[in-house]
């Protein structure tokens, strides 16, 4: 049995972090991407990617990841003070799902850990091993990462080494029981 504490309630999705935007090189150009991370499972629960860094990319994100997860009302959404986050745009999308929006200090550099973790496996282990010709083909790449290895089989320390998707299983029996 992996060595990790169970919560004691079973809304796993009450806190998560999305700051999570990152730039992935093509020959057509950037391709940015941005995340939503349940800081529980580690499970990347929305992600969307564009060739604009603008509110709208971090909405997509957070949008799909209500969509997925149907979080309860009362969610903690945490990010830093990007201008995509404090958007009115943006912050219509948590009022109207009456998810509570958490920012960062003013300068805070640990803040953005969680995010960063992530894009610097993904570049690691993905990004730059290949070349992408087109936005599309580096999008297929990103998506194949995340929904067939990242979440399903890559082991995380934090988890007892185990996926994101195997702990959130265990989450989910524990709470049967």
């Amino acid at each position: 049995m992996p060595s990790f504490v169970i919560p004691k309630s079973p809304i796993h999705f009450a806190i998560i972090n999305c700051r999570g935007n990152t730039y992935i090189p093509t020959d057509e150009g950037w391709l940015y991407t941005a995340i939503v991370k349940d800081l529980c499972t580690k499970k990347i629960v929305g992600y969307a990617s564009s060739c604009r860094l603008d509110s709208s990319l971090t909405t997509n994100a957070l949008e799909m990841a209500i969509r997925r997860e149907r979080p309860p009302k009362g969610l903690i959404f945490h990010s830093d003070r990007g201008i995509q986050y404090a958007s009115l745009a943006f912050r219509r999308v948590l009022d109207g799902h009456h998810i509570r929006q958490s920012m960062s200090r003013k300068g805070d550099p640990y803040d953005n850990a969680v995010a960063e973790n992530f894009f610097s496996c993904l570049k690691c282990e993905m990004v730059h091993l290949q070349r992408f010709p087109t936005r599309s083909a580096a999008q297929t790449a990103i998506f194949a990462y995340i929904e067939a290895f990242y979440n399903s089989f890559r082991p995380h320390s934090a988890l007892g080494w185990i996926a994101p998707k195997q702990f959130e299983h265990l989450l989910q029996q524990h709470f049967a029981a």
